[in-house]
């Protein structure tokens, strides 16, 4: 019974919630810092943009991999080229 009061006080209080941002959440902050320093309606439009445009696929090293060397293999890239090429792709990913 001593509890409910205390959970009250806790309650009135505002008690800090710790809660993880949701996929849209943290869009929409990637598309707001993207667009910073825009004003008006450039920036409305710019987040308009990015909001509804594709969310960028979350891909797996392996995932990166694979799509990178089959964009060698198809350049037929051999040697030090493919070396540079891939390292250059899995870091654009």
């Amino acid at each position: 019974m001593k509890t409910l009061p205390l959970l009250a006080c806790l309650l009135l209080l505002g008690s800090p919630v710790i809660a993880a941002a949701t996929p849209q959440q943290q869009r929409m902050a990637d598309c707001s810092a993207k667009n910073k320093g825009k004003t008006g309606e450039d920036y409305k439009t710019a987040q308009k943009a990015c909001l509804s445009g594709p969310a960028a696929p979350a891909t797996t090293p392996q995932e990166r991999m694979k799509t990178c060397n089959a964009d060698a293999a198809a350049r037929k890239l051999a040697g030090d080229a493919r070396r540079t090429f891939m390292s250059s792709c899995l870091k654009a990913h």
